[in-house]
């Protein structure tokens, strides 16, 4: 088994949620960091821990990014970060199904992220790189993003439903650090 470095100029979380009940408003959380432990003749004894920092949150209207910021949605002050940490993987038809803790404000629930190896290929500076694809959706309430409201016309301004998919780009350890010394 070997851990491996996230690029992060290669990775991204995203997430989508329904506005007004008819478009989607898309965003994206700008750091974080993605700690990967990746036995390629085994995945199901891998093991991912990944940190967010709340206040990375971004939608292109930096209003609503303050507003999601705040104690209304993710209290960033209080809550720096987000957390997820795999408890089991499992393969699952052609992919693999990753078990984990995700905690949002201080509050841990069970997710399950659908999760597919893009493959591992010789890095251009030497070593291995590897690619991962993950997707999920999760009740926003269930961790206490509760702010809404009603809109005139009846029905909320925010959905329930948050959309998340994960790309990241992995370096082996040993490549990782090559590159490291090539570049001091």
């Amino acid at each position: 088994m070997n851990t491996w470095t996230l690029d992060p100029a290669h990775s991204q979380i995203e997430f989508a949620v329904k506005h007004m009940m008819v478009t989607t408003v898309r965003g994206q959380f700008r750091k974080f960091t993605v700690d990967v432990d990746f036995d390629e003749e085994n995945p199901e004894r891998s093991s991912v821990a990944a940190h967010i920092d709340a206040s990375s949150i971004e939608t292109g209207m930096e209003a609503r990014d303050a507003h999601l910021r705040s104690g209304d949605f993710f209290d960033a002050e209080a809550f720096p970060e987000l957390t997820f940490r795999s408890t089991k993987i499992a393969a699952s038809g052609d992919g693999y199904k990753i078990d984990g803790d995700l905690t949002i404000k201080g509050v841990t629930r069970p997710v399950t992220l659908e999760a597919e190896i893009g493959g591992v290929v010789p890095n251009m500076q030497g070593g291995r790189r590897a690619g991962f694809s993950a997707t999920t959706k999760i009740s926003r309430k269930a961790w206490g993003l509760t702010w809404n409201q009603v809109l005139e016309a009846g029905g909320l301004a925010v959905g329930d439903d948050i959309k998340i998919s994960i790309e990241v780009a992995m370096v082996a350890a040993e490549a990782a650090a090559e590159t490291t010394s090539v570049a001091a």
